[in-house]
């Protein structure tokens, strides 16, 4: 798991991406248990309480569910709504305004595919 590094982000927000990273890269496979509050809190120097306000995010999203006694676990289906919340966060907070520009730039679509792909090919090379 990373680093708390995004001062953009607040710290449970940012608690809330680790996990969903983890998921998404199979660190948290489905129906595994993920770090606890207070292994979060001591992992980053942080109070229990903002821990546990990033993880319950995930359970409201019904990213991550409780095991009475046991800790937080990967919930079925969790990658999937990761992945699609992830794509709309995309579409709305990148997509959406490059189309915009692109417009005001009058590109064409062509011009703006040929941009994305090759913005895809560098990306690639790093």
């Amino acid at each position: 798991m990373g680093k708390l590094l995004d001062s953009d982000l607040s710290i449970y927000m940012q608690i809330a991406k680790l996990l969903e990273e983890g998921i998404l890269s199979d660190e948290y496979p489905e129906e595994t248990q993920t770090p606890s509050t207070n292994e979060l809190a001591r992992k980053f120097s942080i109070n229990p309480a903002t821990a546990a306000k990033g993880v319950n995010i995930l359970v409201e999203d019904g990213v991550l569910y409780k095991k009475r006694g046991l800790g937080m676990f990967v919930s079925e289906g969790a990658r999937e709504k990761v992945r699609q919340k992830r794509r709309r966060a995309f579409y709305e907070e990148y997509a959406l305004p490059l189309a915009r520009e692109a417009l005001s730039l009058k590109y064409s679509n062509q011009e703006l595919s040929q941009l994305i792909q090759r913005a895809l090919d560098a990306a690639e090379e790093q």
